[in-house]
């Protein structure tokens, strides 16, 4: 939809990765159920140690009390557009192994991986992504009654893009400030 967002990119990184980008403006069209299940699906098929698969995905669409829910637990720098996603997606990481009992110390990794898998078959299927860790942890703790073995790690907006104009500043700016990132070398070193 708009090309500023596309990654200018010095080596050949796939499209589908050029492409995704942090959108804040949602259409109010609804993310079908079906859709929505490929891509909590997709997540599913991330590496995790000892295949414990860490992760836990709650959500709501538009228009629910559960939605309502989410929504409230955002604070205020991602409430005001987040509020019109189609989806509301709370990525959550199960500390302790299910085999063993023991902490579970890449667990966040893990999920990381997953949610990364997640937003990726989103961009896929033509449905952007936002990920935010910007709410209330122990209002989301109380509101989802997760236990001390579940942290909130992240909560995703899910919706089709639209156009920028329909945000207020500072959020309409933003969308359309065209992306940046470190140079290659200042992330990464070669041992010799």
């Amino acid at each position: 939809m708009d090309t500023i967002k596309t990654a200018q990119t010095l080596f050949p990184v796939l499209d589908l990765i050029k492409n995704r980008w942090s959108a804040r403006s949602f259409m109010q069209e609804e993310i079908e159920q079906h859709d929505l299940d490929t891509v909590i699906e997709a997540a599913s098929w991330a590496p995790s140690a000892m295949n414990e698969q860490p992760w836990e995905y709650i959500y709501a669409h538009r228009g629910t009390a559960g939605f309502d829910v989410l929504a409230n637990c955002l604070l205020a720098g991602n409430f005001p557009w987040a509020k019109e996603a189609a989806v509301l997606v709370v990525s959550i990481a199960r500390t302790v192994y299910a085999s063993n009992q023991k902490q579970n110390t890449v667990a966040l990794h893990d999920v990381g991986l997953a949610n990364a898998y997640l937003i990726l078959q989103a961009q896929s299927m033509n449905i952007y992504s936002h990920m935010m860790g910007g709410f209330d942890a122990e209002k989301l703790k109380l509101a989802l009654d997760l236990n001390d073995q579940q942290k909130a790690i992240c909560v995703i907006a899910l919706g089709y893009l639209d156009i920028p104009e329909k945000l207020e500043e500072p959020f309409k700016g933003r969308e359309t400030q065209a992306r940046s990132r470190k140079s290659l070398r200042e992330f990464s070193t070669q041992l010799s």
